[in-house]
């Protein structure tokens, strides 16, 4: 299926000049949470909602100081090559480009809606998170924050005892914080707060450690307590139908009236990027000089060797042969560069052997290393010195 169909020709485009008030004051206007930035009249990047709320900038700062780039998709790629893209890019809307210009873009919600109907082959079970980290009721939000960065999550379900009452979200907490500074102070809280100590610097009506007070508060003041549940064995199109029926970002997935696990939107994303042939697709260029390798033992090496990290999910996998002059006993030098597309960026290696498997298997070393070292090839993870809020919750996927 094509893009064409869900392509929103309406959106907005800001300059990099543009005041940071200004960006804020237009996310209080519209339901939207994604703004783009252009530099010069090219295309540039995007600004969230969340990058606004939980930046340290002053609101005369301009919008390019917060201007993150995304991947950018044609009018006819397919679905599932967008579903990628915002995966690997970390955003859940794509510019639409023709030639140099911007002609639209694809929204995540868009997207899921408009294949909801095919999500009834896979269920919960198939996707969720199993593994879930739950706070309870009188979790400070200090403490909950604290958790959303070391756990690498977006979502926190609170749990007392055996029950399930409610769902906590760092982009919920955010709001929060930023709302009530803005209220005790009477002004910009970004303008006068220290954020990685908690205290002001003065500003109109600033009380000193309001922001300390603020994060010894329970997250039961701010968590939804009108939770969209489901079971393990629910379909995922009456899944994702939960998460537009409460307008949340993710599903509590209950089983016996216990936490069982968690499906997030990005979950019901990656469901589109798999392929019939497995989960991890994997491409192979200069197939005709594989003779002790198959694709499926490609996938599988690819995949031992990547799920030592728990936090990272592959996308997708290129691998590409090209051979030599040289032969070793009658068997040809080969190259062999691997590509993986991760959630944490994109990682490039090669390596020379006699033979597929075992030029293969220096490329895939080489390409543990990188993830070791975080030497990516996709967008730069690197964040900029500042407030506390901003280096903590910078990764955090964009809406």
């Amino acid at each position: 299926m094509k893009i064409t169909e869900i392509i929103d020709e309406e959106f907005e485009m800001f300059d990099g000049s543009t005041p940071v008030s200004k960006l804020r004051g237009a996310f209080e206007e519209t339901t939207r949470k994604t703004i783009l930035i252009a530099i010069d009249g090219e295309f540039e990047g995007i600004v969230t909602r969340r990058d606004v709320l939980s930046s340290h900038q002053q609101s005369d700062r301009k919008a390019r100081s917060l201007v993150r780039p995304v991947p950018t998709i044609g009018r006819h790629e397919e679905l599932r090559e967008a579903a990628r893209l915002m995966i690997a890019g970390d955003t859940r809307l794509l510019p639409v480009v023709e030639g140099d210009a911007v002609t639209g873009v694809v929204r995540a919600d868009d997207l899921l809606e408009h294949v909801q109907p095919y999500l009834s082959v896979l269920t919960a079970e198939d996707v969720l998170s199993t593994e879930v980290v739950s706070v309870e009721p009188g979790t400070s939000l200090g403490r909950a924050l604290a958790t959303f960065r070391e756990e690498r999550i977006e979502h926190l379900p609170v749990v007392d005892g055996d029950s399930t009452v409610g769902i906590l979200s760092l982009y919920d907490v955010l709001e929060f914080v930023t709302r009530e500074l803005t209220r005790s102070q009477g002004g910009d809280p970004e303008a006068h707060m220290d954020a990685s100590t908690g205290g002001h610097h003065g500003g109109f009506g600033a009380r000193e450690g309001e922001s300390a007070d603020l994060l010894e508060l329970p997250v039961r003041n701010v968590m939804v307590e009108n939770l969209g549940t489901s079971a393990p064995d629910d379909d995922l199109d009456d899944v994702l139908a939960v998460m537009f029926e409460f307008d949340a970002s993710s599903s509590v997935v209950l089983e016996d009236g216990e936490l069982a696990g968690i499906v997030t939107k990005t979950d019901l994303l990656e469901s589109l990027t798999w392929t019939e042939e497995g989960r991890l697709p994997v491409q192979v260029f200069g197939i005709d000089l594989m003779a002790e390798l198959s694709r499926e033992e490609l996938a599988e090496r690819i995949e031992d060797t990547t799920r030592k990290y728990r936090d990272m999910r592959v996308l997708e996998a290129k691998v590409h042969f090209k051979e030599h002059d040289e032969t070793f006993r009658g068997m040809s030098q080969l190259m062999a560069r691997v590509r993986l597309y991760t959630d944490k960026g994109t990682f490039v290696a090669s390596g020379e052997g006699y033979g597929d498997r075992h030029a293969f298997s220096l490329a895939l070393n080489a390409v543990e290393r990188q993830i070791l070292e975080g030497k990516t090839y996709g967008r730069s993870k690197k964040r900029a010195d500042g407030d506390e809020l901003a280096k903590l919750y910078g990764w955090v996927i964009s809406d």
